[in-house]
């Protein structure tokens, strides 16, 4: 689907030299031409147009003076620093350019019609006068001599394997007498042969094919010879075989030219000598004669040079044809008409060894061309056109046009042609938006036909319909109708003819066309702006009329034009971005500049180029035939194959087989540059696969198709993720819910995208989308798809990271449920007959499904009276259900209705035996009405339900209620069916308190037998639970005797006493047994001094404060003296012990350093009976034991984590356990102060101010210790560590050796953090009393 596009022609004028050009080749060092002529060699300077050297042969005696002399063969020999030159009369010569010297290193005395050198110069064959064929090495020694014709067939002859006869053979089209026909004779070759060998080298110099003219028949015949001078085949008998002859650099075909009875063919032949394909030339037998076949460096183009044969009166023209070839078709690309001046005659034609696309030309008049080409697709630019996806392909006098839009026709089909006077050089579509299916066609006789849409009251002759129509069907294509034919004078020259003077054409939006012809000096190119003129009364042709020409310092080598900003950018070969400003009132050329006002410049030429936005800015994108790409001056990538711009979008297709898209909307050329050069996501919409070589051909518009072409010239059509999602999301925003479903079925998009795009537009056009998708299997299809995820945040990211700002959806809804609601009403409210099935699907889909619901309407179907004609019947809603929902989950459900018609309806659709729900069935249907439901729900587990329906059946049936309460525990709910004055509530009540009990929840079932009346078991259980206030109100609505009271209050006080509750053990006895005495000694017992003091004077029994109290204060304090000196005691030995274990770990962490690196994978080699470890350590030896004790329960966990820190010495995590137990002591001393505060108070009332004084004293050392201690045994290091710890989630390598560096890692890693913080001291309790100070 590519086009040959000229990108510079060089011709320079014509240089003075003597003689007659006859052969030339190209000096690769030196950037030079060299030629040979009947004097002698010339070498043309890099301007063409002057002679820099010029070395005679006639001088020396190689070449005769009167001009009669003859080069057959000239090579230019780097490595030698001169060139290689054979002449007619057998010399062949050696010419140093530099010193001018001519050699003669060999002569042979028949004279030589063809000298060739193998493409690596290692080896030169000569064809000499006597029919004979010599191989030579570069320093010319002689290899071997054969004579070109040779009888055997070669080293590479085809082995019979003797598999029938010529008559048994299938003949095919032809028939059996094709067996018995005798073999046609080959014709002689044509009469303008000049009879000489040919001779051409395969692409790697391993083969050459030789073609001469057979002396026994006439005919030519290709030979193929291997290095050795070795004969491998010759050619099958090919009946008018021409003198060109060329083999394909990549090897696989040899290219001859045949002249058939009724055409002129190029023909191809293997190499064991076989044909292998062909194409027709688009010239009558006997109209022209072919020169030469030449292929271009990478085998992609064949050029041939013809020449008219019949001319009367005048010299023949001469032309040169470019043919490609793609899926097995061969297109002619270009068409060069030279004339027929005698000057303008072709001397030589060859392609560039370096660059593959360019051709050099060389004329009589010693006029140089030279061609660079490069691969184009030209293509509808448009957007908004209903013809905007046409490509266009030359194809010689056609132009094959493919609508992308309508259908994807594979070439060399294509959808119409278009069929020209002349062969087609450029085409050329409008660039005006509303009209870019609209073409313009530049042929080789610089006409400009204009193919325009429109209405058209003739069918155009010139136009005919390819792949679709034209066998009497309709097409449902629209085609062009041929407009205006226009010739273009501009840039001609009659004197000098330059075939292609004119390149780029662009048909602007006004109708006016810009055309790039060459300038006066050849660095120079002229800008042409053309217009159309009324046509004038009696003139053959229209022309087009010049506007103006604007001449620019430099070879313009691309040229493009927005259609959509409608700026045109002109590219120079040095890189430079100019902009034509076309639309001002007098155009000029300015340089492209950035939003920062730099000019814009490619640092490399770039082949394709192409302006679009990116974030809002207008830039010019351009790709070099080396794969780099540019966004303005910027490289963003180096591996891209080819690119499209579409929209806001940027396809590429890159050398690792992707193709990419982008949003440039929101995008920044740093954001494109990382996107290129990174992979992508493998879920992103970015980026797909495609088959190796790839190159994107075009892009639909307002669709979703992505046309790209294999190297081998087929199609395949993609649709790229993010083109498809921004084209549906495009629909969404307007409502064309249609289109967009449709798209998304059949792009396998999930349909979750339709809400998850917009929820609140969604909701709010329900009724809209049901009524454009009007098909009851699509509802049902989106219904089936729904899911709880927001797929926009999920799936479907959106390219331009923008978000709908909507709500996305109610908070107190689930998604799905939401929609169905929504979807449900809409379809009830527009035809809810029609739309039954997805009524249906709307409850079952729901989370719970509503399939009472469903099988009700179901039930109301089958007993609906008036049946409409449209509405769905009973019996298939139900089949339609029963694929919805597992068939005996769907019979549970019928069954809970306790519609047994709906239960057997059911049934029959399953695959149940009636022999199992029959019975079951028929015993129901006997029963008393709820007791028939009840048992249906105790069948169905539904338990509450049942205990409804059988409270109803009378208290015959309450001992099965009970015992249906008591199995399936439904205390609660059975409560609530009898009133509470009932003896059933009291029944229900006594088995919840014993449930409860044997829960070992005492106290709630206490107040349940309370509530019931039941304050026997109320007390019992009011006793176990510990209220003794409760228990004593049930004993007194149970009327217990004074004496029963004291008992039960006895009884209970034991008991508080056990819990050490003496405060209200105190109260029963006081109040309840009238025992102070005893109450007294309960509180002193516990500590409760002030309480004590306050019985002893209600009862005034001042004898106990000498018999009790007083020995109880005085043995509390000797007991808080011991309890502080052990803890102090304790406390300045773990202090000391947890000292020498961090010096021990710290010098660890120092030897270790010095050997090791900081990671310290050798800390593990120390025993673990010493306590220098570190984290690594600690975390690799006790990861084991952690995950063993995860399992167990909360109580036994907290168990085993105490067990872990041991105080042992030497243990792992020592460190640890001693900041526990030292924490441990400062809470233990913290929690004393407010006991000893009251304790003091007491010892100062009854005068013992010495032992008051003591143990405040004590009191306050121990706190003043612990005070200062708390910042050395709590250091800032470990308190840091806790909040930023070395190890974990966002640890980092440098973080981790920064922390080695520090000293950090002997910190112990510690799981619980709370042990790493230092205990608080509460400063603001007042324990102290001032007058003990």
């Amino acid at each position: 689907m590519r086009n040959l596009r000229l990108v510079r022609p060089r011709g320079a004028r014509s240089a003075a030299a003597p003689g007659t050009p006859q052969c030339c080749c190209l000096s690769a060092e030196s950037g030079t031409v060299l030629v040979g002529s009947q004097h002698g060699l010339v070498e043309l300077g890099p301007s063409r147009d002057a002679v820099t050297r010029e070395i005679s042969l006639t001088a020396e005696g190689f070449m005769p003076e009167d001009g009669s002399g003859c080069i057959v063969g000239m090579e230019d020999l780097p490595e030698q620093e001169c060139v290689c030159i054979a002449t007619a009369a057998g010399d062949i010569l050696l010419c140093n350019l530099r010193t001018e010297q001519v050699e003669c290193v060999g002569s042979v005395d028949s004279g030589l019609s063809i000298m060739s050198w193998s493409p690596d110069q290692e080896l030169v064959l000569l064809a000499t006068g006597q029919q004979t064929l010599i191989m030579m090495t570069r320093d010319f020694e002689p290899i071997t001599e054969k004579q070109i014709h040779q009888d055997e067939f070669g080293e590479g002859k085809f082995v019979a394997l003797g598999w029938g006869k010529k008559e048994t053979q299938f003949h095919g089209s032809e028939g059996k007498q094709a067996a018995h026909r005798k073999q046609t004779e080959v014709l002689p070759t044509s009469s303008w042969d000049d009879g000489k060998p040919r001779v051409t080298w395969r692409g790697d110099g391993q083969f050459v094919a030789v073609s001469a003219v057979c002396p026994e028949t006439g005919a030519r015949k290709v030979r193929v010879w291997n290095r050795e001078l070795v004969l491998q085949s010759t050619s099958e008998p090919i009946s008018g075989l021409e003198q060109a002859l060329s083999w394909r650099p990549s090897g696989n075909l040899i290219a001859c030219t045949q002249e058939k009875t009724n055409r002129h063919d190029v023909v191809f032949l293997e190499k064991n000598g076989l044909l292998h394909g062909e194409f027709t030339l688009p010239f009558r037998k006997g109209q022209v004669k072919v020169n030469e076949l030449l292929w271009n460096a990478d085998s992609t183009i064949l050029a041939i040079w013809l020449e008219d044969l019949k001319v009367e009166n005048s010299n023949p023209n001469s032309y040169v044809q470019l043919w490609t070839t793609g899926n097995y078709h061969w297109y002619l690309k270009q068409s060069l008409h030279f004339g027929n001046l005698e000057k303008n005659q072709l001397v030589s034609l060859l392609w560039d060894r370096e660059k593959p696309y360019r051709l050099h030309v060389l004329c009589q008049g010693w006029h140089y061309l030279s061609y660079d080409w490069h691969w184009t697709t030209d293509h509808g630019m448009g957007e908004s056109s209903q013809h905007v996806a046409n490509v266009a392909v030359i194809d010689g006098d056609k132009v094959l046009v493919t609508a992308f839009q309508h259908a994807v026709v594979p070439p060399p089909l294509c959808t119409f042609e278009l069929q020209l006077q002349q062969a087609v050089n450029q085409v050329a579509f409008h660039t005006d938006l509303t009209r870019s299916g609209d073409m313009a066609v530049l042929d080789a006789d610089n006409k400009i036909s204009l193919y325009r849409y429109g209405q058209s009251t003739v069918n155009d002759p010139t136009v005919r319909f390819g792949a679709v129509g034209g066998n009497g069907s309709k097409a449902a294509v629209e085609t062009p109708y041929l407009d205006k034919i226009y010739r273009v004078d501009v840039g001609s020259d009659d004197d000098v003819i330059n075939p292609l003077g004119l390149r780029f054409l662009t048909w602007l939006p006004d109708d006016s066309f810009l055309v790039v012809g060459q300038g006066q000096h050849a660095a120079q190119s002229v800008l042409h702006h053309l217009t159309a003129v009324p046509k004038v009364v009696g003139a053959e042709e229209e022309h087009l009329n010049l506007r103006l020409s604007v001449p620019v310092d430099g070879e313009v080598i691309s040229l493009c034009c927005s259609p959509v900003t409608k700026t045109v950018a002109v590219q120079l070969a040095d890189g430079q971005i100019l902009k034509y400003l076309w639309e001002a009132s007098s155009p000029v050329l300015e340089p492209w500049q950035t939003s920062g006002g730099s000019a814009v410049r490619f640092p490399y030429p770039c082949m394709q180029t192409s302006i679009t936005r990116i974030s809002g800015e207008e830039v010019i994108l351009g790709l070099t035939d080396r794969f780099r790409f540019f966004v303005n001056d910027i490289e963003v990538a180096s591996n891209i194959t080819s690119f499209a711009t579409y929209s806001e979008f940027l396809l590429v297709t890159t050398n690792s087989h992707t193709c990419q898209c982008f949003c440039l909307k929101n995008l920044s050329v740093k954001a494109l540059q990382g996107g290129l050069s990174s992979a992508a996501a493998p879920n992103s919409e970015t980026l797909r696969k495609v088959e190796r070589g790839s190159r994107i051909v075009t892009v639909v518009p307002q669709d979703t198709k992505v046309v790209l072409q294999m190297p081998r010239g087929n199609l395949e059509t993609v649709h790229h993720r993010a083109l498809v999602l921004a084209q549906i999301r495009k629909w969404l925003d307007r409502l064309m819910f249609r289109e967009a479903f449709q798209c998304m079925r059949k792009l396998r998009i999930n349909l979750n995208l339709l809400y998850d795009h917009n929820p609140k537009v969604f909701l709010e056009n329900a009724e809209t989308f049901i009524r454009q998708i009007d098909s009851v299997n699509y509802i049902n299809l989106f219904f089936t798809e729904l899911k709880e995820e927001d797929f926009t945040k999920s799936m479907y990211p959106s390219l331009n990271g923008s978000s709908n700002a909507q709500p996305r959806r109610h908070t107190d809804q689930k998604k799905v449920n939401l929609i169905c609601d929504v979807m449900r009403v809409a379809m009830e409210h527009i035809d809810p007959q029609k739309y039954c099935l997805s009524i249906l699907t709307a409850h079952v889909k729901k989370s719970p499904p509503e399939l009472e619901i469903a099988l009700q309407k179901v039930h109301d179907l089958r007993e609906s009276i008036t049946p409409d004609a449209k509405a769905v019947s009973a019996e298939e809603a139900l089949k339609y259900l029963l694929f919805l929902v597992d068939v005996n989950e769907l019979y549970d459900y019928s069954l809970g209705t306790y519609d047994f018609n709906l239960v057997i309806m059911v049934a029959e659709k399953s695959q149940k035996d009636p022999k199992e729900y029959l019975p079951f069935l028929n015993a129901l249907q006997k029963m008393e009405k709820n007791y028939q439901r009840y048992t249906i729900d105790r069948h169905l587990k539904r338990y509450r339900k049942a205990l409804g329906h059988l409270s109803r059946c009378g208290p015959e049936h309450f001992s099965e209620f009970l015992n249906l309460v008591k199995d399936q525990n439904q205390y609660h709910e059975a409560l609530k069916l009898y009133p509470s004055s009932t003896p059933e509530y009291k029944d229900i009540s006594n088995a919840y308190g014993e449930y409860l009990i044997q829960k070992q929840l005492y106290e709630q079932a206490a107040l349940i037998f309370a509530r019931a009346g039941i304050f026997a078991k109320a007390l019992d259980a009011f006793q176990s639970s510990g209220s003794w206030q409760q228990a004593l109100c049930m004993a007194s609505r149970l009327g217990y005797t004074k004496d029963q009271l004291s008992s039960l209050a006895r009884s209970m006080a034991g008991k508080l006493v056990e819990q050490r509750k003496h405060a209200e053990a105190a109260i029963l006895l006081e109040q309840y047994t009238q025992d102070y005495e005893e109450a007294v000694l309960l509180l002193l017992e516990g500590a409760l001094w002030e309480e004590a003091l306050r019985l002893i004077h209600k009862y005034d029994r001042l004898d106990i404060l000498e018999t009790n109290f007083k020995p109880a204060v005085l043995e509390a304090q000797r007991s808080q003296l011991i309890f502080l000196d052990n803890q102090k005691t304790a406390f300045l030995r773990h202090k000391s012990r947890l000292q020498v274990v961090r010096e021990l770990k710290e010098k660890a962490c120092e030897s270790l350093q010095d050997y090791e690196m900081p990671n310290c994978p050798e800390l593990d080699l120390f025993s673990e009976t010493s306590s220098v470890v570190t984290a690594s350590d600690l975390s690799s030896k006790y990861s084991h034991s952690n995950s063993r004790i995860s399992a167990r329960s909360s109580k036994n966990r907290r168990k085993a984590e105490r067990k872990r820190y041991s105080l042992k010495e030497g243990s792992p995590f020592e460190d640890i356990a001693l900041l526990e137990v030292l924490g441990e002591n400062i809470r233990a001393i913290e929690t004393m102060k407010g006991d000893v505060y009251i304790l003091l108070k007491q010892l100062v009332l009854f005068g013992y101010d010495e032992q008051a004084g003591a143990l405040q004293q004590v009191l306050e050392e121990v706190l003043q210790l612990m005070e200062t201690s708390i910042p050395e045994i709590w250091t800032l290091d470990l308190q840091q560590s806790s909040v930023n710890p070395v190890l974990g989630p966002n640890s980092t390598a440098n973080s981790i050796m920064a922390a080695y560096q520090q000293k950090r890692m002997m910190t112990p890693v510690v799981q619980d953090p709370e042990l790493v913080i230092p205990p608080k001291l509460n400063k603001n309790l007042q324990w102290k009393l001032h007058l003990l100070q």
